[in-house]
């Protein structure tokens, strides 16, 4: 507390000696099922064996050696072209970042200086980072607030709301949109509203741009949320799980697109450590392994489960709805200060919840897509407990 900068004025403090598998375990030896992932970082858990070696046999040969792009890095050119071989055509070429609000940065910048306008527009609820470009886009505008003037102009759209869409005009650049919002209390749009977005960028020029930070590689039932809906946008936005457990992100878009910052200047957009060989040798091991594995398939069978588990926990005084797609849910509760006990109390059963940024009466669930039905059976038990125990006068 004293040379740790903080970030909010009362974090939950837990002191990690280690985790193994979707377990934390504290300084004390008490156990703590992690039902975050990190925030959706750890797809496979903790410690998983596939990421552990790739560690080991990167890092025996080398790690940072120059910044990005200038040498051919074999982690690096192995993991963008998987990539691009499982993302839709056109996409077909990767630029790595650090995180996913680099990602975002680096696609507001392309689609500017390609596209030969200044707008952007994202959705109400909208969470994609907290640098000033990224904040920008936030949809919560107490977040935006103290940091005013940002980047824009941006235009804010009321999401899921097709009529609103005819707002958008020759001069928007890039739309960037969540296909499921997670920090909103996991909102999930219709399959028609986007498709109409699809349509609506095509008829004034916009690129359509997915934040794919959390619900890519598996989390909600299929490799990457764009597959719900039948659209392919012009750039995916990677991070959080991509790294598979290490600071990893990309964005991901047509050579034509992305082709604009190799030139009018050279170097349009770098980095010294976006796309770090450690993190790119760990991240294509572990989505190898999500693939081969069908976790994609997984999730959505453990998230049905799971889902039907929470459903039953719904009442008129305490939980009001529980929402999910694979296993990314989101428990609504009839207020904010329920949510917040209701997290505490969770905790201290032994399971690692959280509330969202824009919806503060949601607690998100995101566990590792390697879950157990055991487990599951465990963490609802304690949310149960939780919620006995949590009620406000």
């Amino acid at each position: 507390m004293r040379h740790l900068a903080q970030t909010s004025p009362a974090p939950i403090g837990l002191e990690i000696e280690r985790a193994s598998g979707c377990w934390l375990i504290a300084r004390d030896g008490r156990r703590y099922l992690d039902f975050i992932a990190g925030i959706g970082v750890c797809a496979l858990g903790h410690g998983h064996p596939v990421v552990l070696e790739a560690i080991a046999r990167q890092s025996a040969r080398h790690l940072h050696v120059m910044v990005y792009g200038e040498y051919v890095l074999e982690a690096q050119v192995a993991l963008a072209s998987r990539l691009a071989a499982l993302l839709p055509s056109p996409i077909d070429r990767v630029y790595f970042t650090n995180s996913g609000t680099e990602a975002i940065e680096g696609t507001l910048k392309t689609a500017r200086k390609y596209t030969g306008r200044a707008g952007w527009a994202a959705f109400d609820g909208a969470y994609h980072g907290d640098t000033m470009g990224a904040l920008a886009l936030a949809g919560n505008t107490s977040f935006r607030a103290p940091f005013e003037p940002l980047a824009g102009p941006v235009l804010h759209l009321p999401y899921d709301d097709e009529g609103a869409l005819a707002k958008l005009d020759q001069t928007i650049s890039a739309v960037v949109i969540e296909p499921v919002q997670a920090e909103a209390g996991v909102r999930i749009p219709s399959v028609e509203f986007m498709r109409a977005l699809r349509k609506r960028c095509d008829e004034v020029g916009a690129l359509l741009v997915f934040d794919e930070v959390l619900t890519g590689f598996g989390r909600t039932g299929k490799l990457f949320a764009l597959e719900h809906f039948g659209v392919t946008p012009d750039f995916v936005v990677l991070a959080k799980a991509l790294g598979g457990g290490l600071p990893l992100g990309a964005f991901c878009a047509p050579s034509v697109v992305l082709d604009t910052l190799s030139h009018d200047p050279p170097l349009g957009h770098i980095t010294t450590f976006g796309g770090h060989p450690l993190s790119c040798a760990t991240g294509l091991a572990a989505l190898e392994f999500i693939v081969a594995n069908r976790l994609a398939e997984r999730a959505r069978h453990s998230g049905a489960q799971l889902l039907q588990q929470l459903s039953e926990l719904i009442d008129s005084k305490q939980v009001h709805a529980v929402r999910g797609i694979g296993l990314l849910l989101g428990i609504e509760l009839t207020s904010a200060t329920l949510a917040q006990r209701f997290v505490e109390k969770t905790i201290a059963g032994g399971v690692i919840v959280n509330w969202t940024l824009n919806a503060d009466n949601v607690v998100r669930l995101a566990p590792p897509l390697t879950i157990s039905d055991d487990e599951i059976k465990f963490a609802v038990g304690v949310m149960r407990e939780a919620l006995a125990g949590s009620s406000v006068p």
